[in-house]
């Protein structure tokens, strides 16, 4: 018998790009975390808050995200290109933030049990508007979150 899917919500928060800027993640009526950093891009704290969920949960995973960064990368695959390229882009240039999405594509690989899924932001999903509560929170108050 398989195991059941666990659904996360995640989301990254940024205030000025780059700026200070927080990370959450939260299963519906269950665990959640968030973090921070002081120096940071959106785009950095939704591939953190990716991360940071996949190293937390076990099992297999539907991660739900607002950004199209993360989830086109897994859903067309460009991460094929990048290792196939030596870590570079389609136009020529290294990939950004490749300290995160390297431990992030290993843990894909290994586990084989992830999927993901696009939600629009601010569109009154209510585990979306918490992640982005809590990323927020974490960010501006520059705080670790747990619960």
């Amino acid at each position: 018998m398989s195991e059941i899917q666990k659904v996360v919500y995640t989301d990254g928060a940024c205030s000025g790009n780059p700026g200070p800027g927080g990370w959450a993640w939260v299963v519906p009526n269950g665990p959640f975390a968030a973090g921070y950093e002081p120096s940071t891009t959106n785009q950095r704290m939704e591939l953190q808050a990716t991360l940071e969920a996949i190293k937390s949960i076990d099992g297999p995973l539907l991660i739900v995200s607002d950004s199209t960064y993360v989830v086109h990368c897994f859903r067309d695959r460009w991460w094929e290109g990048w290792i196939r390229r030596g870590w570079v882009n389609s136009q020529k240039k290294p990939v950004a933030n490749q300290d995160l999405w390297k431990p992030l594509l290993d843990l894909y690989l290994e586990r084989e049990n992830i999927e993901f899924e696009w939600v629009k932001g601010h569109s009154g999903d209510r585990w979306n508007d918490e992640a982005d509560r809590l990323a927020v929170e974490a960010g501006t108050r520059q705080v670790t979150l747990q619960g």
